[in-house]
């Protein structure tokens, strides 16, 4: 479990869920540089590429040469402007991806410091469903779950009973 350094609630389901659809004997191409979530995988006995910090929108070409089992997106593709390219370009049968889903209470972030960490998208879950269809990918299995924060207020009240998060588990059409 993983309870001090990392947002251990979204970390420990977003685990089970990948456990429960993907074997440790598969290489996942995970969206994304090297980060908190990528090393947890790898812990638990996972094989991990990651991109090199290319920007993705304009260059998928990792997507078109590695070699992988599984591709991977957790909390990336908020912040794509093109995720339907992305998509279209992986090239195994299994993906397994996150998002944070759009919340009414709350507008779509975006970092005054880092020009990067900004939500493009925020999706409410028939969104991330229908992109999905589209690039040819049927989701097998979904779950979504909330995640509190450790602050007073109504948003963070709000966000004990609105889910917050949604990984789908999704296989490519043949």
């Amino acid at each position: 479990m993983y309870e001090k350094t990392y947002p251990s609630k979204r970390f420990n389901i977003t685990l089970d869920f990948l456990k429960s659809h993907v074997s440790t004997s598969e290489i996942i191409f995970d969206l994304g540089v090297p980060n908190p979530f990528s090393k947890i995988m790898e812990e638990n006995g996972y094989t991990v590429i990651n991109t090199k910090g290319e920007d993705l929108d304009n260059n998928q070409v990792a997507l078109k040469t590695e070699t992988y089992d599984v591709f991977t997106g957790f909390e990336i593709f908020e912040h794509l402007l093109n995720p339907y390219t992305v998509l279209e370009n992986v090239k195994c049968n299994k993906l397994l991806i996150s998002i944070p889903l759009r919340l009414w209470f709350s507008p779509a972030y975006r970092s005054k410091t880092d020009k990067w960490d900004r939500h493009y998208h925020e999706f409410e879950d028939w969104q991330l469903d229908w992109l999905l269809e589209k690039t040819g990918w049927k989701i097998v299995s979904r779950q979504k779950f909330t995640h509190p924060v450790k602050k007073f207020g109504l948003r963070p009240l709000l966000r004990f009973f609105t889910p917050r998060y949604y990984l789908v588990y999704a296989e490519k059409v043949k």
